[in-house]
């Protein structure tokens, strides 16, 4: 089997772009893959184009190899454009061995060791009444793990960290309050803080109130989330923005995180994400995947959660208290499942995914940008 076209399909799905790619091969086998870079997908884009001009020809069966030329091919390696870039091809590339071999990814990955796959549902709401009549909803639903967000003021384009933190720790507690110790409870703060902000956000809920805190700052400093981690008890959930294994590694070694919000879109595809697993359970950290994109992305997270043995919950988008349009049925005709508040593990060859790719071809790219969100006094701060 050869490949003979890589395509590139960046359209708009819902309320954001979706990277598409499609692998094509001699034998008429197709795969679909995902870039999880989202707002830089025309990055993503140009680093496919200039691996496609010497993988035209080559087997995707062989993903590990594909994967290792890939990344060693240039003087520049890794980084998050090419790393997104790889993923979506490795996951394109794992589609197609499934369909050829007659098995769903799982039966690749070593098999089942789960049924199905646990989600956690996204409170949207700012903090208010509405962050807690949300998580009512969402847990009377049967949505045991809620993530609630930090008091993100985007409507203004406004961001002052220590006004988020006043405006949403008495809320947080009011949901543990009504919710009680039975539901899991997670607040997002998309690395807006810095190491005393965040101390003093954990500090102000008291322990005890959150099961983790995901993303408080930034993580090109491993240093600094061991200093923040001298200064709170909260479980962190973090790396969704890593691109490689060796990005997971300080965190891993020196017991940094408790939850490894790996994005198989972005990490590398199921090649990477698997090692970094195996890194994980030998260091007791549960995965707690990032997975705010598609049915390609949901599709391969569940089949990577499948196998397994050390997985929490999986990042959904589509719960009762929010639906963001990603799995839009007239593009993706068949998808992933879900019944409750979990994800069920296809069985049909490959990721299980079925796409309408007439749609994909009369979409048209809608550039967007994330907030450029700033301090009152005029800096820019982080989204």
């Amino acid at each position: 089997m050869k490949i003979t076209a890589i395509k590139t399909y960046p359209v708009w799905v819902g309320v954001r772009n979706q990277l598409l790619v499609k692998i094509e091969t001699d034998e008429g086998i197709f795969g679909w893959g995902e870039s999880g870079l989202s707002f830089r997908e025309k990055a993503v884009v140009g680093a496919i184009k200039h691996f496609t001009e010497f993988l035209i020809g080559r087997d995707p069966m062989q993903a590990a190899g594909i994967w290792q030329e890939l990344y060693r091919s240039q003087y520049f390696e890794g980084g998050r454009v090419l790393s997104a870039a790889i993923s979506a091809i490795d996951i394109a590339c794992y589609d197609i061995k499934g369909k050829a071999l007659g098995v769903p990814v799982y039966q690749l990955l070593g098999g089942r060791a789960r049924q199905s796959v646990p989600a956690f549902a996204t409170v949207p709401a700012d903090p208010g009444p509405e962050m807690v009549a949300a998580a009512r909803v969402a847990f009377d639903a049967g949505w045991n793990c809620i993530r609630l967000l930090g008091g993100f003021q985007e409507a203004e384009a406004v961001y002052e960290p220590r006004e988020s933190i006043a405006a949403t720790v008495d809320w947080i507690r009011a949901v543990r309050a009504e919710l009680g110790h039975s539901a899991i409870l997670g607040v997002e703060y998309h690395h807006r803080l810095n190491v005393a902000e965040a101390a003093s956000f954990c500090q102000k809920l008291g322990s005890g109130t959150l099961d983790f805190l995901e993303e408080p700052i930034r993580d090109e400093a491993p240093g600094a989330y061991e200093s923040l981690r001298r200064l709170t008890d909260v479980p962190f959930a973090i790396g969704e923005e890593f691109s490689s294994k060796w990005q997971f590694m300080p965190y891993l070694e020196r017991d940094i995180l408790q939850y490894a919000r790996i994005d198989i879109c972005n990490v590398g595809g199921f090649t990477e994400a698997m090692k970094v697993a195996g890194w994980c359970e030998a260091h007791y950290v549960d995965l707690m995947p990032h997975n705010p994109l598609g049915p390609i992305c949901t599709a391969a997270s569940v089949h990577m959660g499948a196998v397994v043995p050390n997985f929490s919950w999986l990042e959904c988008r589509m719960s009762p208290v929010e639906d963001l349009g990603f799995d839009n049925r007239e593009i993706f005709p068949v998808q992933t499942e879900m019944e409750g508040s979990h994800y069920m593990v296809s069985e049909a060859p490959g990721l299980g995914v079925e796409v309408n790719e007439d749609y994909l071809k009369a979409a048209i790219f809608e550039y967007s940008e994330p907030p450029h969100l700033r301090r009152r006094d005029g800096s820019f701060t982080n989204w």
